[in-house]
């Protein structure tokens, strides 16, 4: 049996502690600062608040105050901070975990730099845990994989990444099950670029959902041409973008692309898209959504920025990316949400 330890008891991590408990290891699931209602919902019905399933019998629950506690003899730790959170888990928990004990994040998203490139969080975490003097086994997960279906058991492929595959194949015995399905990959860049790409180009199809709405009526029946048609776009930028970011194969796309398919069909990504294209702007869909976190805002704006950067070096040519850059701008200018339709022919 081995020691699970889940810091951040959103969605993705609290849903991971059903195949980590399934399989008959301990697991402790810590609430960040803001997860206090969470943990306390969870320690007084057995059940996550955004679930409609009880938590496996025997997982144990801990505030952030217990954090230390929590860690203490574990033999893997999860990371379930949202990409909002990656800076605090960097600063809080990183210098908590000892060296002998790998971590696992399901944090998606890329930061970029002034010079035009775009880091994996791993990166980022690795970089502070050096200037702490330590070097920590830093892993992720990507893949195609909502939370509620992970916790339904529907059945789900997965890629975990990071620099050792003894260690990866250690996270793998302890996380896999008869539906939680896990490939190994030395590839970080390529799969967590992968995974993080797919939420902006997921809002940019959603566009063509809310245009539908807005010019046949918002209870019209779906179209699919027009979703089909920005769909491979963004298979085609997608493939680019990897190639930019050095992935050391583009087999990663498969990754990828399965996480675009589902955050299409669900999500906080679908809906923002959808209320973009019905004309609304950026503020006023914050606004309608009331508060909701949305993370694909915040990887399309930064793979944009570095893209434009690296144009200006003649990196790369930027008329590569129409999708993503009007993206962008509905975003950071409030263009209208209308897709560019000829620049995506050839």
């Amino acid at each position: 049996m081995a020691v699970v330890t889940i810091i951040g008891a959103g969605m993705m991590g609290s849903a991971l502690a059903f195949p980590a408990r399934e399989n008959g290891h301990e697991v402790r699931l810590v609430g960040t600062h803001l997860d206090r209602e969470i943990i306390e919902t969870s320690i007084a019905t057995n059940r996550h608040p955004k679930f409609t399933k009880d938590f496996p019998a025997g997982l144990k629950f801990y505030q952030i105050e217990d954090v230390e506690k929590a860690i203490e003899g574990s033999d893997m730790i999860i990371g379930g901070v949202s990409s909002f959170g990656v800076e605090w888990f960097g600063d809080v928990i990183l210098p908590l975990i000892p060296e002998n004990i790998p971590v696992l994040t399901v944090t998606k998203g890329l930061m970029d730099t002034p010079e035009g490139k775009l880091l994996t969080y791993p990166d980022l975490w690795r970089a502070k845990a050096e200037t702490l003097g330590k070097k920590l086994s830093l892993n992720a997960v990507g893949g195609p994989c909502t939370s509620y279906e992970l916790v339904a058991h529907d059945q789900t492929e997965v890629a975990f990444c990071g620099d050792d595959m003894e260690t990866l194949a250690k996270l793998k015995a302890i996380m896999q099950t008869e539906y939680y399905h896990i490939s190994i990959t030395t590839d970080v860049v390529g799969i967590e670029s992968a995974v993080a790409l797919k939420n902006g180009y997921a809002l940019g199809i959603a566009l063509t959902i809310g245009l539908n709405q807005k010019e046949f009526g918002i209870d019209s029946e779906l179209h699919f041409n027009s979703q089909a048609a920005v769909f491979g776009q963004a298979v085609e930028e997608m493939y680019k973008l990897l190639d930019f970011q050095g992935a050391l194969t583009l087999k990663n796309l498969k990754v990828g692309l399965g996480d675009l398919y589902v955050t299409v069909y669900g999500g906080r990504t679908r809906l923002v898209g959808i209320l973009l294209g019905r004309g609304l702007n950026i503020d006023e869909a914050k606004a309608e959504l009331n508060g909701v976190t949305l993370e694909s805002l915040v990887v399309a704006e930064r793979v944009a920025r570095a893209i434009l950067v690296s144009a200006e070096k003649g990196v790369v040519d930027k008329n590569d990316f129409p999708l993503l850059l009007h993206i962008n701008d509905v975003l950071t200018k409030k263009a209208d949400a209308e897709l560019p339709w000829e620049k995506f022919t050839f």
